[in-house]
């Protein structure tokens, strides 16, 4: 959706804050607890309240905000997409605050909690991935991609923690990532990782040929030449 050049020309310049005001700004929080500016750059402002989030961000931002848009709704929307472009883009730390400010002017978006879990991702334990993704999942039961992200956070996991229980779950999701959209060439290319961990050669070749023919990006070599010593392709393709 295109916006109006005011419209994003006033954004850009509420977003110019100089770093040192952005770090004095502080509010108090419950229990007398300081939440600053920092907050910011933590996943839902690091699970602080809305009252204390708003005020982080500050009143003045939150009403020029609501000005340009025709509602909260589409305001959020417009900085959940521009999350996406910062994040592509390598710039993570701009990408979390966009994607706070999506989820503080409506918690119902489900592209904020996927966004942030992808974030999440790099973290040492998936757990608060998981956590996110599920949060989306929940707004958007059919969704693809956070049903993909969602199996693929479970694989990590079990790679940590070698329960089956994981292994089992990030399966089920997947499962329902490809049934949701068949043409999800990375949920394929990870149902070859299931496979592959349950020894299942065959099937898991013919996931990654099924990912790889709707897009070659989605292969991981480094998987693929581990799944070649246990079993050659049997479509030669890869060798």
């Amino acid at each position: 959706m295109k916006y109006p050049l005011y419209v994003a020309f006033g954004l850009l310049t509420l977003f110019a804050l100089p770093a040192e005001a952005q770090r004095k700004t502080k509010v108090k929080a419950k229990g007398d607890v300081a939440v600053s500016a920092a907050n910011r750059l933590q996943p839902l402002f690091g699970g602080i309240s809305t009252a204390q989030a708003e005020g982080v961000v500050g009143a003045a931002f939150l009403a020029d905000v609501q000005r340009s848009f025709a509602s909260k709704e589409e305001a959020s929307r417009f900085f959940s997409t521009k999350a996406y472009e910062y994040l592509t883009e390598g710039k993570t730390d701009t990408a979390i605050y966009r994607f706070n400010l999506a989820w503080l002017l409506n918690p119902k978006n489900a592209d904020v909690y996927r966004g942030l879990g992808v974030i999440s991702s790099r973290n040492p334990t998936p757990d608060e991935s998981i956590g996110l993704l599920n949060q989306g999942l929940a707004l958007a039961p059919n969704d693809a991609l956070i049903l993909s992200d969602l199996g693929s956070s479970y694989l990590i996991r079990y790679e940590q923690t070698k329960k089956k229980k994981d292994l089992t779950t990030g399966y089920d999701y997947l499962q329902k990532a490809v049934a949701a959209d068949p043409r999800n060439a990375v949920a394929w290319q990870q149902l070859g990782r299931v496979y592959y961990l349950q020894e299942d050669y065959a099937k898991a070749w013919e996931a990654i040929h099924k990912g790889g023919t709707l897009n070659m990006t989605s292969i991981d070599f480094d998987f693929l030449s581990e799944l070649i010593a246990k079993m050659p392709d049997p479509q030669g393709m890869f060798k």
